[in-house]
């Protein structure tokens, strides 16, 4: 088996309010940044044993669409790296 780095991002859909967003937005704004349309993401990190790309690649959408992301109200992305470091793949997703 081959190792792997992942790298998963996780957020509400356009069509969702982010409380946490607009938190952190209105706070910016008071510290004086100008800042607009601030969005929370939640990122996982993680290192990965499979057989191939593919397999890798299937792992990681397998487990975005089983635990980490609520396929009614996240979309997500992940970029997979083999262990020297070449980015495999880019994929997003909307469900």
């Amino acid at each position: 088996m081959k190792k792997f780095r992942a790298r998963v991002e996780v957020k509400l859909k356009p069509a969702y309010l982010d409380p946490e967003g607009a938190t952190a937005e209105r706070s910016l704004k008071d510290l004086g940044f100008k800042v607009e349309k601030v969005r929370v993401a939640k990122v996982y990190e993680m290192e990965i044993y499979a057989l191939s790309r593919e397999d890798a690649e299937k792992k990681v959408d397998e487990m975005c669409r089983k635990l980490l992301s609520n396929p009614v109200k996240d979309d997500y992305v992940f970029e997979v790296k083999e262990e020297n470091g070449a980015t495999l793949q880019k994929k997003k997703s909307s469900c």
